[in-house]
């Protein structure tokens, strides 16, 4: 018996990109599926956008007051009818065998939640495919959000990621954090002994933010997250969460080293990282604007990440502050 698949989608004012994912969900081969659309208290009317569609599709909208994307979610899962719960941002696009493969690999691998890689649409811009590229790179995050390769323990995220609706009840759904919400509800699983796992077929194109700066702010916001979470589930610590701190650290070590010592040792490290990011890029994305991009896009990320993560450690570990009162608005009050 095949799987029941409701999709939640959780959103805030994306009025075109919810236009393009419910596009793509139009041309499923497999169309027997529900889609919960959470309307998070957007200042844009969806109610137009999503009525293109419902002559198409299985929807269900609801709109409600913010309260972020995990808490929205949640919303929107107590009133999934099916199975399995899948999550996506808005902000992607499926492949037509998206819902097939969910369902068939559901069947042949064993598990309680799974996720699956993102790329980037040939129709993205330049400066989409390079944002894609640096969080997807073996260079910056292991590649562990673009390849089965590099997959130990898999921590799904929730632009694409599925979970048993019973298992989610149990484990009380997403968090009250605003930011983070995806890995904290893996490692709750895991706690819970519930196990996740990895699923090749079904990546999705995510579009990411559309310009370095939004992109900055976002990926910093992930460092901050990351503190938080080694405190919430310190079994799954790693010393690699550090280390575009440490690279950032590195980096500024190295300028003291020039002005002060005359000596270029370590920038020098870091001018063959820049190489071997530039040209690796260059070979994945056969485009040598979109590398150029890559290369200033992967070095945002890593600074931006870096001091995200070294200012909300020290918060908690040096001043021992609270993370809700470090990050008021990386929390929701349930």
């Amino acid at each position: 018996m095949k799987p029941t698949i409701s999709i939640v989608v959780a959103i805030f004012n994306r009025k075109d990109e919810l236009f393009e994912l419910l596009n793509s969900l139009t041309s499923q081969s497999d169309k027997d599926f529900e889609i919960i659309i959470v309307d998070d208290g957007s200042l844009v009317d969806l109610r137009p956008t999503i009525e293109n569609f419902e002559s198409f599709l299985n929807i269900k909208y609801f709109r409600k007051e913010n309260s972020g994307p995990g808490l929205s979610r949640n919303f929107g899962s107590r009133r999934a009818g099916n199975e399995w719960l899948v999550f996506v941002d808005s902000d992607v696009i499926v492949e037509k065998d998206y819902i097939e493969n969910i369902k068939k690999d559901i069947l042949e691998i064993p598990c309680d939640a799974f996720g699956g890689a993102d790329k980037a649409h040939k129709g993205f811009n330049l400066m989409q495919k390079a944002i894609s590229y640096s969080m997807t790179s073996v260079f910056t995050t292991g590649g562990i959000r673009g390849s089965k390769k590099a997959v130990s323990k898999f921590q799904p995220r929730s632009f694409n990621m599925g979970v048993k609706k019973e298992v989610f009840e149990k484990v009380g759904g997403f968090s009250e954090m605003r930011i983070g919400e995806d890995p904290d509800l893996s490692m709750t699983l895991w706690e819970n002994g519930f196990t996740t796992a990895f699923f090749d077929n079904i990546a999705v194109y995510h579009k990411r933010r559309v310009d370095f700066g939004k992109f900055s702010k976002q990926v910093y916001q992930f460092g901050c997250a990351r503190p938080i979470l080694n405190q919430r589930h310190p079994n799954y610590v790693k010393i690699s969460f550090a280390f575009p701190t440490l690279f950032l650290l590195g980096y500024i070590m190295g300028f003291l080293e020039y002005f002060i010592m005359g000596k270029g040792i370590i920038l020098a490290f870091y001018g063959l990282y820049t190489f071997m990011v530039l040209f690796h890029a260059l070979w994945v994305t056969k485009n040598i604007s979109i590398a150029g991009m890559a290369v200033i896009s992967t070095y945002i990320q890593m600074f931006s990440y870096g001091y995200g993560f070294l200012k909300s450690w020290v918060l908690l570990n040096v001043f021992k502050m609270k993370p809700e009162e470090a990050f008021p608005k990386h929390f929701h009050k349930m």
